[in-house]
């Protein structure tokens, strides 16, 4: 998924669990089974990072 912003959201399935793997465009990860819960965590992700590679 892409935002407006231009991130990169992304969400794979683990072939063979039932496990759904999400990796924001800051680098941060996170694992659930409910795609609910993955879609929730990708939306309410902390405001204000930056994606790996910039600096203030």
């Amino acid at each position: 998924m892409t935002s407006p912003t231009g991130e990169i959201y992304r969400i794979d399935w683990l072939p063979g669990t039932d496990i759904l793997h999400g990796t924001c465009h800051c680098g941060r990860e996170h694992t659930a089974q409910d795609p609910v819960e993955m879609w929730e965590w990708m939306l309410s992700h902390p405001q204000g990072h930056e994606p790996r590679g910039t600096s203030s």
